[in-house]
């Protein structure tokens, strides 16, 4: 599965990521509709704090209309015509990496698509392969039902 990577100890603030980001999915260059956020720089360490989303899937289980799955990629995608606005992913997120913005009516995240990284002038970001994860619990009775039908078949 692929990820979008990050090395915050490169990573300079530019935010040319998040403007690449909003522009190629909302085609406007507005870091708040951006799905990487570069935020301040952590006390601890002295590095911009980048969040984007890991790709882990947590959020799978929490949505009550199951309009998160993951692709054929590995990519967590939100299904825009299941999807009910309801946030229940924004909050459940472990890395706070699912976006909302008020002009709109549903929420975002990355989709690991790369042209943040491409035009990253640091190397801060990369497209990287990281071993599949866990099957979420959703993931798991989902390829239970299809066996069952594929047998029944």
């Amino acid at each position: 599965m692929k990820i979008l990577a990050v090395k915050p100890e490169l990573c300079t603030g530019c935010g040319i990521c998040e403007k690449v980001c909003s522009r190629t999915y909302f085609k406007e260059e507005n870091p708040e509709k951006s799905a990487i956020r570069i935020g301040e720089r952590s006390p601890e360490t002295g590095h911009y704090v980048i969040t984007v989303c890991n790709q882990l899937g947590a959020c799978i289980d929490v949505c009550p209309v199951k309009a998160l799955s993951r692709n054929k990629k590995g990519i967590v995608i939100r299904s825009k015509k299941l999807c009910v606005g309801c946030y229940a992913c924004v909050g459940f997120c472990p890395n706070l990496a699912m976006f909302t913005h008020p002009e709109l009516t549903e929420p975002f995240k990355c989709v690991a698509c790369g042209k943040c990284a491409d035009e990253c002038p640091e190397g801060a970001l990369a497209i990287v392969e990281v071993p599949d994860p866990a099957p979420s619990e959703t993931e798991k009775w989902a390829l239970k039902q299809r066996t069952v039908k594929e047998v029944a078949a």
